[in-house]
């Protein structure tokens, strides 16, 4: 089977309205692996990381070398996959100049395709202009923003009619500032049916209803492995954490019963070099 042809972001773009984009946080190689054989159109390296990996209680301890390690792992992953880094925790918001070297590392030092900022008006669409200019392709996010949870809160945004309407300008911001795709994320489905029908480029969902452009998931939590983060609106399509669970116990249990790794998984001595060892060891017996 032929390898999968990468999307750029401009293919990516090309696809409001059309088939669903379907994205996937993940974290190293042999997820990325199995992602980029399943055939998901895009990989998030999200700082998400921080819990899902790294054993943090938010996204704010990340590091930008955090997760350029990440990516690079990603990438050797997932060579034909398009990759998204985000940019961590005040890795963007002082000045143009911070946000454009940060962005430059995740693409040249982390292989990224492109990088994801949170925020709509003002600083960040500004910050999203400044980067789009320099070539460097961006991926928006908007709704809930876990960068800025300990302020904003970790619930749906967007439920009354004054903050519904600051969403819409925050995606309509995001679009015009040149961003070629926008996360939109804890948002009522009526709300972000809305945003996706206003904005020109694509809406990926995430706790967002169903009429987004796509929709994006974290692996962990779609695999059922237990981390300090789970999103109360993703979906378990396995249960890896029991089974991974039940695998180390038996590894535990017949390791104590000798039972692991037993003659099958042993190696062994040619019978000749054997008998010559047995041979020498009894003319000679204070050899070791």
């Amino acid at each position: 089977m032929s390898d999968p042809v990468k999307l750029s972001a401009r293919a990516v773009a090309a696809r409001k309205g059309g088939d669903k984009l379907t994205m996937i946080a993940a974290y190293d190689y042999p997820v990325a692996r199995l992602v980029e054989a399943a055939g998901i159109d895009l990989i998030l390296v999200g700082d998400s990381l921080g819990m899902t990996v790294l054993g943090y209680d938010s996204p704010v301890p990340v590091t930008l070398d955090e997760v350029i390690y990440h990516c690079r792992a990603v990438v050797r992953g997932a060579p034909n996959t398009h990759i998204v880094a985000d940019m961590p925790f005040l890795t963007y918001h002082l000045d143009d100049a911070q946000a454009l070297a940060n962005a430059g590392r995740l693409l040249q030092e982390g292989g990224a395709d492109a990088v994801k900022l949170e925020g709509g008006r003002g600083v960040i669409s500004d910050r999203i202009r400044v980067l789009v200019s320099a070539g460097i392709p961006v991926m928006g996010h908007i709704g809930l923003t876990p960068q800025l949870g300990g302020t904003t809160g970790f619930g749906t945004q967007g439920e009354d009619l004054d903050s519904a309407l600051a969403l819409l300008a925050d995606a309509e911001a995001v679009a015009v500032a040149g961003a070629y795709s926008m996360v939109v994320e804890a948002v009522p489905a009526e709300l972000a049916r809305v945003i996706t029908a206003r904005v020109p480029i694509p809406t990926i969902g995430i706790g967002a209803g169903p009429d987004c452009d796509g929709q994006t998931v974290v692996s962990t939590d779609l695999l059922g492995i237990e981390s300090k983060l789970f999103l109360k609106f993703a979906r378990r399509y396995a249960e890896l954490g029991e089974q991974i669970e039940s695998a180390f116990r038996a590894y535990v249990s017949e390791t104590r019963s000798g039972a692991f790794p037993g003659p099958d998984l042993s190696p062994h001595l040619d019978p000749n070099v054997l008998a010559a060892l047995e041979r020498q060891l009894a003319a000679d017996p204070k050899q070791p």
